[in-house]
């Protein structure tokens, strides 16, 4: 008859959800101030800035970068809080992957 070490437990491994942080179009928030936003939040090169805020212009949204539940999450109040203060109405929403 065999007997199980007790010492032998299973382990759970936690693998967070990822959320992908969007910036929506309007029509009165600046270029600029979407690049600057891609650039100082999402630590996105220029080019790289310029060419998703291209992307959310032509097509009404783009992916700024994917997170844990919590970096998103501060991501997105971070672009509501420097949009209100710039008086923009630069919309920023998270979605699970």
């Amino acid at each position: 008859m065999a007997f199980q070490n007790e010492s032998q437990t299973k382990t759970k491994i936690f693998i967070p959800k990822i959320y992908r942080v969007i910036l929506l179009n309007d029509d009165v928030t600046t270029m600029d101030f979407v690049v600057m936003i891609l650039m100082e939040i999402f630590e996105k090169t220029r080019d790289e800035a310029i060419n998703i805020m291209l992307h959310i212009h032509k097509n009404g949204s783009g992916i700024c970068g994917s997170y844990i539940k919590e970096i998103a999450e501060t991501k997105k109040d971070e672009v509501k809080m420097l949009a209100k203060k710039a008086n923009f109405p630069l919309v920023c929403e998270i979605e699970e992957e």
